[in-house]
């Protein structure tokens, strides 16, 4: 158990900074998914920059490697020209 009053507040901190970053990560795999199964490319046109916005604010808060992010942004861009 942590002795000092700041390393508590540091542990509550912690935990909740985590459920936030885990909710934000899932949402956007979601959101990935969700364009990857897209059939109509206006419909993915439209849903494609919002999903390259949760990816990039997930790469500037360090939730998903900057190289991961620019590798996912190419990879649907590619999917999204070929409908």
């Amino acid at each position: 158990m942590a002795n000092h009053k700041s390393a508590l507040k540091r542990i509550r901190r912690n935990e909740a900074v985590r459920l936030r970053n885990r909710y934000q990560h899932k949402t956007t795999r979601n959101a990935i998914k969700k364009l990857r199964g897209e059939e109509n490319k206006k419909d993915a046109e439209a849903l494609l920059p919002s999903v390259v916005s949760m990816i990039d604010r997930l790469a500037k808060r360090n939730i998903i490697h900057s190289n991961k992010a620019a590798n996912l942004k190419s990879k649907l861009a590619k999917h999204v020209a070929a409908l």
